[in-house]
C-alpha cells in the first residue's frame, strides 16, 4: 500500500515515526511519502518537506506569511495527485492539514487523522468539516471520544504514543550523562523553552532570571531540535546554566524539577514523574485572539486530561519572575512534589496504557483492505 503523511513540528515528528515503524511492519511492502522531521527521515520512506519549512506560530505570523504558506499547500496537493496514494494520513497541524483533508476527499483520496486538531479547545465548528472529509479518526487524548460523540461523529481512542516512546527509550546512565554534559552533581532543573523562535524568546528570558536565586541547583536548558546552539547563545551567555540539544528525555530523566512551556512537553515531563510549573506568554495580540476563542479551563495537557489543576499554569502576565520562583519554591517542597507524584500516577493511567502507533496502524491497514 502506499501511504501520504503530513505531520508538522517536533511532536508529530514523534508520533509519525512510531506510526511509520508500526504500518512498515503491519504492511512489508509499505510505500510511505511524507511531510515530517528527522525522526521520520530516520525511519524510512521519502521525505518531501521538513516540518521547519512551515514553523509558523501564532495568529500575526501567520498572516505575514500567507503567500509561502499558501504556496506550501498547493504543492502538497500536486504532490499528493503524483503519489496517488492509497490513503493519506494526517497528524495534528490542523491549520495546513484540514485544507489538505477537504481537497484530498473531494479528488476521492481516502483519509485518516492521527491526533486529532485541538477542535475541542477552539473553533469546534470545524468538526462540520472534520465529519466531512475524514474518513477515520483515531484520537490520544480520552476526553476527546466524548466531545466528539456530542457532535455525532464516531472516533476511536487509541492511547497516547507518548507512554510507548518512553517507556520504550534507553535507560540514562545518570552519572554518564552529567559527565558528558559537563553537569555539576546539584540537582537538575530542566527548562523547556519551547521548539520555535517566538516561544523561546518570550519564555527563556524568564526562566533564566531565577538562575542566580537557587545556587545549589543546576538549571539547563532543553534545546529543540528545530533550533541551532547560536540562536540560544545570546539568552545564556550572561547566566550560570547549561545547554543540551535535542536529548529532552535524557534531562527529564535525571530533572528534579522542570519549568515547561505549555505544549506536548507538559505531558512528557508528568510522564517522567518530574513537577513542573506550566508557563506560557504570547503577543499581546495573539494572546486576546486566543482568548476569545479558546473555552478551556487548562491550557496543559495534564490538567486536561485530569480535568482539575494538578500543575500550576502560569499564563501570560501571571508569568513572571515572581510568580515563577514562589511556584518552583512550590515543586521543590517534599510535601507537594509527594502529592504531585501520585496525580501523574493517575494520569498515566488515564492516558489508556501502552500500543497507540500499533492500534493505529493496525486500524487503517485494516481499513485499506476493505
Amino acid at each position: 500500500m502506499k501511504y501520504y503523511i503530513l505531520a508538522g513540528e517536533a511532536s508529530g515528528d514523534l508520533h509519525g515515526s512510531n506510526l511509520m515503524k508500526a504500518l512498515l511492519k503491519e504492511d512489508v511492502n509499505a510505500d510511505i511519502r511524507f511531510w515530517g522531521g528527522d525522526l521520520m527521515q530516520a525511519t524510512g520512506g521519502t521525505l518531501v518537506k521538513h516540518y521547519k519549512e512551515r514553523a509558523f506560530m501564532g495568529f500575526t505570523e501567520i498572516i505575514m506569511n500567507l503567500a509561502k504558506i499558501f504556496k506550501l499547500i498547493s504543492f502538497c496537493k500536486s504532490d499528493i495527485k503524483a503519489f496517488n496514494p492509497d490513503v493519506v494520513i494526517f497528524i495534528d497541524n490542523s491549520g495546513f492539514n484540514l485544507r489538505i483533508a477537504k481537497w484530498a476527499k473531494e479528488n476521492d483520496f481516502k483519509t485518516n487523522y492521527y491526533i486529532s486538531p485541538q477542535v475541542w479547545a477552539s473553533r469546534a465548528r470545524r468538526v462540520k468539516a472534520i465529519k466531512r472529509d475524514i474518513d477515520a479518526m483515531y484520537v490520544i487524548l480520552p476526553f476527546v471520544k466524548p466531545f466528539y460523540k456530542k457532535h455525532d461523529y464516531d472516533v476511536t481512542f487509541v492511547g497516547h504514543p507518548l507512554i510507548d516512546a518512553i517507556a520504550n527509550r534507553k535507560q540514562v546512565d545518570e552519572f554518564k550523562f552529567r559527565e558528558t554534559h559537563n553537569l555539576s552533581n546539584e540537582p537538575i532543573i530542566a527548562l523547556l523553552p519551547g521548539s520555535r523562535k517566538q516561544e523561546i524568546t518570550k519564555m527563556l528570558s524568564v526562566m533564566l532570571s531565577l538562575v542566580e536565586n537557587y545556587p545549589n541547583f543546576q538549571f539547563v536548558i532543553a534545546g529543540a531540535p528545530s533550533q541551532d546552539y547560536s540562536f540560544y547563545e545570546t539568552f545564556i551567555k550572561s547566566h550560570d546554566v547549561k545547554f543540551i540539544s535535542n536529548k529532552t528525555y535524557d534531562l527529564l530523566s535525571v530533572s528534579t524539577s522542570a519549568l515547561v512551556t505549555s505544549g506536548t512537553a507538559t505531558l512528557e515531563t508528568a510522564l517522567f514523574k518530574v513537577p513542573q510549573v506550566v508557563c506560557y506568554k504570547g503577543s499581546a495580540l495573539s494572546y486576546q485572539i486566543a482568548k476569545r476563542i479558546i473555552t478551556l479551563k487548562f491550557i496543559s495537557l495534564v490538567n486536561l486530561v485530569m480535568d482539575k489543576e494538578v500543575v500550576t499554569e502560569l499564563i501570560q502576565n501571571d508569568f513572571n519572575k515572581k510568580r515563577l520562583q514562589q511556584e518552583l519554591d512550590k515543586i521543590l517542597n517534599p510535601d507537594i512534589r509527594h502529592k504531585l507524584f501520585l496525580e501523574y500516577y493517575e494520569l498515566e493511567q488515564a492516558l489508556g496504557g501502552k500500543g497507540a502507533s500499533e492500534k493505529t496502524a493496525k486500524l487503517i491497514y485494516e481499513g485499506l483492505k476493505t
